[in-house]
């Protein structure tokens, strides 16, 4: 049987660990048969021949920069086949500048509110709230979530602007609250999937630091994506 190809790619902001997030995810693919290959930088995604190889991207690159080959390289290699995955702003909040690199992921992280202002220290902690992802009737079914229950985290809750052509397979509702502008809930994905051209996409918004990506809940979706998204017989 062919072993399977990885492709790790990380960077961009270091406030979201993409070194120290990677390599708690790198054993498991390598128990799952992968051959795994880490680039620091996305100079990778312009090299068609090892993209089209790949069979799987996981990528951690947060608030960063993507030429325009390189986001041409990572477009046909998921249109031809290629799996691509990842977590939080390392797949989310990966490219702001990129319209082309949004078209491609289906959603873009806008914003984590806040705790109420008298409370707030001056740190990251500041925009972790405790909040709930809900399985959808969807994810309840789909192999990436089936059988987790609805959970509770406190981390960065993401606001995600996005399209229809996810498969959202999980949510979490921001509340009104006296300090915030909006005026009812708005529910955002919190884990959604995107078939692009033969490939497969999974994104989940949970994962700002170690010990959240390290949740069982949130690790298992991280790891089932993985495997869901990798190239398919159809797509080869």
């Amino acid at each position: 049987m062919t072993q399977k190809k990885a492709l790790v790619v990380r960077g961009g902001w270091e406030g979201h660990r993409p070194v120290e997030a990677t390599e708690l995810f790198v054993p498991f693919l390598r128990d799952n048969g992968y051959t795994v290959r880490i680039e620091e930088s996305t100079d990778v995604y312009a090299d068609t021949a090892e993209l089209a190889a790949t069979d799987l991207v996981v990528q951690c690159v947060t608030m960063s920069e993507i030429d325009g080959k390189e986001l041409a390289g990572l477009s046909a290699a998921v249109e031809a086949g290629t799996g691509f995955t990842g977590w939080h702003g390392g797949i989310a909040d990966s490219f702001r500048a990129s319209s082309d690199y949004l078209h491609l992921v289906g959603g873009q992280f806008a914003t984590h509110p806040g705790k109420e202002p008298c409370e707030r220290q001056g740190d990251e902690a500041d925009n972790f709230l405790p909040h709930t992802v809900n399985i959808t009737e969807l994810g309840r079914a789909h192999p990436v979530t089936a059988g987790i229950e609805d959970f509770e985290l406190t981390t960065e809750q993401y606001w995600v602007l996005h399209d229809d052509l996810i498969d959202v397979l999980a949510t979490t509702t921001h509340p009104t609250r006296p300090w915030h502008p909006w005026h009812r809930p708005v529910t955002a994905p919190a884990v959604w999937t995107r078939q692009w051209g033969a490939g497969r996409i999974v994104v989940t918004t949970p994962g700002h630091s170690l010990d959240v990506l390290q949740n069982p809940n949130v690790r298992t979706v991280i790891e089932r994506g993985m495997l869901w998204a990798t190239r398919t017989a159809s797509a080869s």
